[in-house]
């Protein structure tokens, strides 16, 4: 796949903060790259830097081939950013928000068609600050969409939403990658990260961590599937020969081979199915063995 942002050992200091240090990677045309992370780690910062909002210390960025020192006007053309807040005139309705931006364009998306992108049309009417923080969060993602833009950036996009506004929001982003648009994204939601990201950087203090294909990144750690147990008439032999914990009347097995350890587990002692579940390691999962530490420390 072809390379179209390409990050070369940047590194920006805040006065005592090292907040981003030496980090490199590169984006695929058509793909959704994440930036995965707890607060402070370096996400925003780091995409600051690549839509030129703030200067690297050190270090080279290249956007569709060009370099961002030299070719800045340029690459404004072919990018959008929506930010982690964003202020608006809230006595203009949706409709005239997006006339208003796309004014700032030589070559703007029809504000139908905009409205159609994030899902808005009855909304048109409405009055900004009559939306709820969902239907904001996405009239927002319309502005950044206004040029049309090969490449869109979005920080932290669904950062205080509810469960169905965050889907929403979800269900736009995988539109636009339909469209073939490739997306740059932070977040410090992992479930976002897992469900969105056909690769994603794993950052933690200013610095990239490991980078890959979800799914991927978490079989190369080889961590263990966790078997729960509810049962608690487990014969003495099954508990000496298999490592485990017991938590609030809960048997939690850790295994590296789920067939094998449920298979001895059902030998050793009649048990009803339904009493085990099974949990796979997740990207938190990952991000603590990584990190020691959770990702909301």
């Amino acid at each position: 796949m072809s390379v179209i942002i390409k990050v070369e050992h940047i590194t920006k200091q805040f006065k005592q903060l090292l907040a981003v240090s030496d980090v490199s990677f590169e984006v695929h045309k058509g793909e959704i790259f994440g930036l995965l992370g707890p607060n402070g780690a370096g996400k925003t910062t780091t995409l600051e830097i690549i839509e030129m909002l703030q200067k690297a210390d050190k270090g080279e960025v290249f956007i569709a081939g060009m370099n961002i020192k030299t070719h800045a006007q340029e690459i404004k053309k072919c990018i959008g950013v929506q930010f982690q807040t964003t202020s608006l005139y809230d006595k203009i309705t949706v409709r005239e928000c997006i006339i208003l931006f796309a004014h700032y364009y030589p070559h703007a998306v029809s504000v139908d068609t905009l409205l159609d992108w994030v899902s808005l049309q009855e909304k048109a009417k409405t009055f900004i600050k009559h939306l709820s923080g969902g239907q904001k969060q996405r009239l927002v993602l319309a502005l950044a969409l206004v040029n049309n833009p090969d490449i869109i950036f979005l920080d932290e996009p669904t950062t205080g939403l509810d469960p169905q506004a965050r889907r929403n929001i979800w269900d736009i982003i995988q539109n636009l990658k339909k469209m073939g648009k490739t997306i740059m994204l932070t977040t410090h939601y992992m479930d976002e990260a897992e469900r969105l990201c056909d690769r994603l950087a794993i950052m933690d203090n200013g610095r990239i961590i490991t980078i890959g294909k979800p799914h991927d990144l978490i079989r190369q750690a080889n961590l263990p599937t966790i078997l729960t147990i509810e049962n608690t008439n487990i014969p003495k032999e099954i508990i000496q020969n298999t490592y485990f914990e017991q938590i609030d009347g809960k048997y939690i097995f850790k295994t590296q081979n789920v067939n094998a350890t449920l298979q001895y587990l059902l030998t050793q002692n009649e048990m009803d199915l339904n009493d085990i579940s099974i949990q796979k390691p997740t990207l938190e999962d990952l991000f603590i063995y990584l990190t020691g530490k959770t990702l909301r420390e």
